[in-house]
């Protein structure tokens, strides 16, 4: 995926198509857009063409019909799964440097705030905002 330089080619034209997907989803008020990592994911996993995102857009399309019968799932029935992506999330906790206060303190405040707000999304905004405030501000 990158050239002779290290670097990603055309990546300005894919963020920027990213970002006018990001914002056009949200003005339409659906979840958030992510066509870029769901597009270098199937590069990573083998897709050489357009066909991989097209043959991924009829997936999702079938997986509609599907959402009755998931919804049937109690929410109890997906808890070993969640454990397990947890497991697999704190197994890169040990390659965070702590000893480098701009790297530890937001990572700590990320993960602390996941656990206590039970909010991927509000943990990751708040370790963010730590990490923009200790590198640029203090």
């Amino acid at each position: 995926m990158l050239d002779e330089k290290g670097n990603v080619p055309n990546v300005g034209r894919a963020l920027l198509t990213d970002a006018v997907a990001t914002t056009v989803g949200a003005g339409l008020g659906v979840s958030t857009v992510t066509t870029y990592v769901e597009s270098s994911t199937g590069v990573i996993a083998g897709g050489r063409t357009g066909w991989t995102a097209i043959t991924v857009g009829i997936l999702f399309l079938a997986a509609m019909f599907f959402s009755p019968v998931f919804i049937a799932i109690p929410s109890c029935a997906t808890a070993p799964a969640l454990i397990y992506v947890g497991y697999l999330m704190l197994g890169t906790v040990k390659d965070i440097e702590f000893d480098n206060i701009t790297e530890g303190v937001p990572a700590f405040v990320t993960i602390a705030c996941m656990a206590l707000t039970y909010s991927i999304g509000d943990g990751l905004t708040l370790g963010i905002l730590t990490y923009v405030f200790r590198k640029y501000i203090l």
